[in-house]
């Protein structure tokens, strides 16, 4: 299993940026990725990162949001710029230890999320 802490999250005002940060420990991912999910909603999947550096990016943070890891896979992180009341959320950093990446594979090591308020 893979131990996920995420750290970064806040409250920033409209047009603001905001980086999370993911520390991963444990076994060997070559998916990592960021969803999140507000109240009422269903969770959605923000950004994701294969052991290629292939991205994947939701269309709603496209042009705005970055994902980066570092080359030992135990920093993730999102760079969030332009942000909008839309963007808040719990976000949560995911890993898979599979093959294959993106939004629709099924993630196996959730961390607790961090709350991004945008006002």
């Amino acid at each position: 299993h893979v131990q996920l802490v995420e750290s970064g999250g806040g409250s920033v005002q409209a047009g603001g940026s905001l980086t999370l940060s993911c520390a991963a420990s444990g076994s060997v991912r070559n998916c990592m990725g960021w969803f999140r999910q507000a109240p009422g909603k269903e969770r959605e999947g923000v950004a994701a990162i294969d052991a290629y550096s292939r991205r994947w990016y939701g269309d709603s943070v496209k042009g705005r949001f970055t994902i980066f890891v570092d080359t030992g896979k135990t920093n993730l992180t999102l760079r969030m710029s332009g942000l909008d009341p839309d963007d808040s959320a719990m976000y949560y950093c995911a890993a898979r230890s599979f093959v294959g990446c993106g939004f629709s594979r099924i993630f196996t090591d959730w961390g607790q999320g961090t709350q991004v308020t945008v006002s």
